[in-house]
């Protein structure tokens, strides 16, 4: 394993982009911005989400090197010591926490608190609480409060509250199908799994009434003054169609953990796309 590789799988960059994305999304969103603070807040946002996934694989190297879909990782495949990846996580955290800074306070204290919302309570939580992934989802609901606050926008504004509210209703079928997707690994690693806390098959019909949910968040989002323009408006009701009937796969009798990979990649690219849709509308409607 060379030693890029090493570095793009500790800090899971594709994750950590999605999340610079994420705030992006949300700085976008605001009416009065300046141009100079993009770069920053991209850049910061990507050393923090790279650094928390560095410091979680520190973390969590014990379990990980029991899972089959995490065992390649640096630290359980033993291409990397455990004090470089801590090296790493701080660096990579404190550089972002002073990018951060440098857009104003408050979107580093948002950033600070993500970092201990995830690494100091759901990463050990997680261990002990089948549904830890609840609480752990509020970390994937800040990174568009962060734009939006470095754009100027207030935190109490409805239509970032409705945007972060979407962003923590994806977070728990985005982890949950990935559990069912991996059921023998979790097992493994003897996780405690809301799988087991509901009676046999029943827990797919709970992660679709999740996904439902979330589908059904972003439909609102209108009434909040958001994705008005009629293009982005029908995308939006085409995308909640077929995120629908795409969820709806998992009560089928074929729900195994190849239906969950294919519902959660599906699910991503559905936010994905979401994003796309509210970053675009403001342009179109100026247009």
């Amino acid at each position: 394993m060379n030693i890029f590789t090493q570095y793009f799988l500790l800090c899971r960059m594709p994750i950590s982009c999605f999340t610079a994305c994420a705030a992006l999304t949300g700085y976008l969103l605001t009416p009065d911005r300046s141009g100079v603070t993009l770069p920053l807040l991209a850049a910061g946002v990507f050393l923090l989400a790279s650094g928390a996934s560095a410091l979680n694989q520190f973390q969590d190297r014990d379990i990980d090197a029991l899972m089959e879909r995490t065992r390649l990782r640096p630290l359980p495949a033993g291409t990397m010591v455990p004090r470089t990846a801590l090296i790493v996580a701080t660096g990579l955290i404190a550089s972002g926490l002073i990018v951060l800074y440098a857009i104003n306070a408050p979107v580093a204290a948002l950033g600070a608190f993500a970092v201990l919302w995830y690494n100091g309570l759901y990463t050990p939580l997680k261990r002990r609480a089948a549904f830890a992934a609840v609480p752990g989802a509020i970390t994937g609901a800040i990174p568009p409060v962060m734009g939006w606050a470095a754009g100027g926008g207030s935190m109490a504004d409805p239509k970032i509250v409705v945007v972060a509210a979407i962003f923590f209703l994806w977070q728990i079928p985005h982890f949950w199908l990935l559990l069912i997707s991996d059921r023998s690994g979790y097992e493994q690693a003897g996780l405690p799994s809301p799988d087991r806390a509901f009676p046999r098959g029943r827990f797919p019909g709970i992660v679709v009434l999740w996904t439902a949910a979330t589908t059904v968040s972003c439909l609102a989002l209108p009434l909040f003054g958001l994705a008005l323009s009629p293009l982005v408006h029908c995308s939006l009701v085409m995308l909640a169609f077929w995120m629908v009937l795409t969820c709806l796969r998992m009560l089928g009798a074929d729900a195994d953990a190849a239906t969950a990979r294919s519902v959660f990649r599906s699910i991503n690219v559905f936010l994905g796309l979401i994003m796309v849709l509210l970053s675009i509308d403001p342009v179109l409607r100026q247009g």
